[in-house]
């Protein structure tokens, strides 16, 4: 069962994916919240596996919440869901520890499941959304003179599964490329994580095109 913390201010919006969510047995609805200072309030309380996150709200916006909700309890998930596709916002949300990113005109079966990406520990991202990141990381910087010694660490393998990582594939889409177990996947995306010291696998497609780690040249 996947536990839900919902946060935005748009109290219709709110109840109307409150009452989509309900309708999966996977998924339990554990509290909802109109601000941010209510989300820390409530998630402090709840203890959810996931909070959905909104970005424009008051007294305390969405950015700040999820830094101060991150710090506090590093193990919650926290997935933006907003209209806004502002880089700014985009970026300062990832440097905040959100697991995802994703825009408010999904269809319900895609939020289902990019909720359940989310239960096997994937970042889901709005393809608007990744093509930003590929976008404003393709250019080269002086650092991605400096990664050898990185590249060394990582095996042949791992190297495959960024550049699938940066495509923008599920854990179950790379396993199906590679002709591995998708539990085989979960164990070296962890270990890439590890060696690059990074939270998630957002940050580490972010890494690997701007360090040039992978081609993210159109096949």
């Amino acid at each position: 069962m996947l536990r839900i913390l919902l946060v935005d201010d748009h109290v219709l919006f709110r109840k109307g994916v409150a009452v989509l969510l309900d309708r999966r047995q996977s998924i339990q609805v554990v509290g909802e919240a109109g601000d941010g200072i209510e989300a820390i309030k409530v998630a402090r309380e709840t203890l959810p596996d996931v909070i959905l996150m909104d970005i424009e709200m008051p007294k305390c916006d969405g950015l700040e919440a999820t830094r101060r909700i991150k710090r506090e309890m590093p193990h919650v998930k926290i997935v933006i869901l907003t209209v806004s596709d502002d880089d700014q916002n985009l970026f300062e949300a990832i440097k905040s520890g959100a697991q995802g990113y994703l825009l408010k005109d999904l269809e319900p079966y895609q939020l289902y499941d990019l909720l359940e990406s989310v239960s096997r520990g994937e970042a889901p991202l709005s393809g608007v959304v990744a093509a930003k990141i590929l976008k404003e990381f393709n250019q080269p910087t002086q650092s991605s003179i400096q990664t050898p010694e990185v590249v060394d660490e990582l095996t042949p393998r791992e190297i495959d599964i960024l550049e699938l990582v940066v495509e923008g594939k599920t854990n179950k889409e790379i396993a199906y490329k590679l002709n591995i177990s998708e539990n085989t996947v979960k164990i070296h995306l962890r270990n890439i994580l590890e060696k690059l010291h990074l939270q998630n696998r957002i940050q580490a497609a972010v890494y690997a095109v701007r360090q040039g780690l992978v081609d993210d040249s159109p096949e």
